[in-house]
């Protein structure tokens, strides 16, 4: 399917879902569209995987018969359940019962059978709780088959929802889909829902362009960026993974580019968006086993992976990537002072946790290992512990490159942002400056960056030039000192135009010139007047 195919098939179900987006909010919308076209995926996958392994025992569609195939084998082959699901978990991963595959429920919503509600509270259950090896405990959490948004009875509840999933499987059988079309259908809508959130869509949204370049940057040669992409990233870790579509960048990239990519690890405060991510993880054919994505407060590092107190167990990762929320407000306690991932830089203030995220990534990254992060501006400037923490970062050679992208890129704000790219053990002892303010196209919504202002900002990265006028400069740390350590782009990269040089001897001349050619037109004009009889000139 051409990427064209791949967005009709996005937009074909966003135009379809409108029907449920009118009976309920738009949350509730998301959540129960992404969550059918998940098990759509998951079942697409688990029966293109059984038919392979079944080989010619699979059975072949019959007249008549509209329930999925596996579901004729399941009652033919009792007695081999237990060892093809065992079979199944080793080459998937995971095991879907016949009942709770799309294929079924698409038929009890086609039959309008009243099974239908029943069966999809289990099968949710049944994924989240015996479908894989890891749990996936409160995958479904967010989806209300119980509310009063579909039906105050349970009989007004499951017609609604036959409605909908015939609507629904109608949509999807329009084109020919397969398990990577799905993720990519997904990633879409996902888009579409960030469009439409505003505000909202900084919790679980990074623009796919924003994305592309810190993907791009972590996924160089940490030391040597010249030298090219790594072959390897054992380890990848977004502390504020949204929908998890920063980390699948990383993952695609590394992919497409023949290299490979080990564990991928997340963290996500929202339950809504947690849930998201592992949807989305998975929709891309990453294994339970490789990923995993932890739902809890980054701030107060709730995560007991990462608390480890043993320093030679420490979980380090060779690439971090973050869009924190901008600005956050957050209540730093006394004993936080004493956690080791602020204390030798201080602790942000309570109106900006802008440096607190920063810090919390910069704790857990290789000595060799790259991180790159999206902050608002004011990190670059701001004064008191904010300037502080800033000149230890300095002053230690974390801080390797600050890029200014343009304002309104991002659904939840319009003010421009900056990416930080840091290091434990960077090579350059000076700052290199981006200054891509004013390289974007201008659109009706968002300002939008193309592919050619992305490769300029990650060539200027990997290259280093010394000095593009108007755009980057390498920056010693005894300027960035003379300016104490404010990092604002402008000091270093200003983009205004200097004023063309005034010759004034050459001006004087040509206003002489001019005077003389006033006297002579004067002159020549007052001679016609004479000759018609009329008042002269003065």
């Amino acid at each position: 399917m051409t990427d064209n195919e791949q967005k009709q098939l996005g937009k074909t179900l966003w135009a379809i879902a409108d029907q449920l987006r009118g009976a309920m909010g738009a949350d509730d919308f998301r959540d129960y569209m992404l969550s059918f076209l998940f098990l759509r995926y998951l079942s697409d996958n688990y029966e293109q995987a059984a038919k392979k392994e079944l080989g010619l025992d699979y059975p072949k569609p019959q007249d008549g018969e509209t329930r999925p195939p596996l579901a004729l084998w399941y009652e033919a082959n009792a007695d081999d359940i237990v060892e093809f699901e065992k079979q199944m978990r080793r080459k998937v991963h995971y095991v879907i019962e016949p009942d709770f595959l799309w294929g079924s429920v698409v038929h009890l919503a086609k039959t309008q059978s009243d099974k239908l509600l029943g069966t999809l509270q289990k099968g949710f259950r049944y994924i989240e709780e015996e479908s894989f090896q890891s749990s996936f405990r409160g995958l479904f959490s967010e989806i209300n088959l119980t509310s009063d948004k579909l039906g105050r009875k349970h009989s007004e509840r499951n017609d609604k929802l036959c409605s909908i999933i015939s609507e629904l499987a109608r949509g999807m059988s329009l084109f020919s889909t397969d398990t990577d079309t799905l993720g990519n259908a997904y990633e879409y809508l996902i888009g579409q829902f960030a469009a439409g959130s505003g505000k909202k869509a900084g919790e679980f949204y990074t623009p796919q362009r924003v994305s592309d370049i810190l993907s791009a940057i972590v996924t160089l040669d940490s030391q040597e960026p010249k030298e090219g992409l790594r072959k390897k990233l054992d380890s990848v870790f977004d502390f504020a993974c949204g929908s998890g579509s920063l980390l699948l960048n990383i993952r695609h990239r590394m992919k497409d580019a023949g290299g490979s990519i080990g564990k991928i690890y997340g963290q996500e405060y929202n339950i809504t968006t947690y849930n998201l991510a592992r949807m989305n993880m998975l929709l891309h054919g990453v294994k339970d086993t490789e990923f995993e994505i932890y739902h809890g407060d980054t701030l107060t590092n709730a995560w007991d992976y990462l608390r480890e107190t043993n320093p030679a167990k420490k979980p380090a990762f060779d690439a971090i990537v973050a869009n924190p929320p901008f600005s956050y407000r957050w209540e730093p306690t006394d004993a936080i002072s004493e956690d080791m991932r602020f204390k030798n830089h201080g602790i942000a203030p309570k109106s900006a946790a802008d440096f607190a995220f920063l810090l919390h990534g910069l704790h857990y990254l290789k000595d060799d290992g790259v991180m790159a992060i999206i902050l608002p501006h004011g990190v670059l400037f701001r004064g008191g512990a904010e300037e502080r923490i800033r000149t230890k970062l300095l002053k230690d050679g974390h801080i390797d490159t600050v890029i200014g992208l343009p304002a309104n890129l991002f659904y939840s704000t319009g003010i421009p942002v900056c990416i930080l790219v840091l290091k434990k053990c960077k090579k350059p002892d000076d700052v290199l400056f981006i200054n891509a303010a004013e390289h974007f196209v201008k659109g009706k919504r968002q300002n939008q960056l193309t592919e050619e202002h992305i490769s300029k900002i990650v060539d200027t990265y990997q290259y280093r030039p010394q000095d593009v006028p108007r755009y980057s400069r390498r920056v010693t740390m005894e300027e960035i000192e003379k300016n104490d350590f404010n990092l604002n782009i402008s000091r270093y990269v200003s983009t205004s135009v200097a004023e063309e040089e005034v010759d004034l001897a050459a001006v004087h001349d040509q206003l002489v010139d001019i005077e003389k050619n006033i006297v002579e037109a004067k002159k020549a004009h007052n001679d016609f007047l004479r000759q018609l009889g009329l008042p002269l000139l003065p």
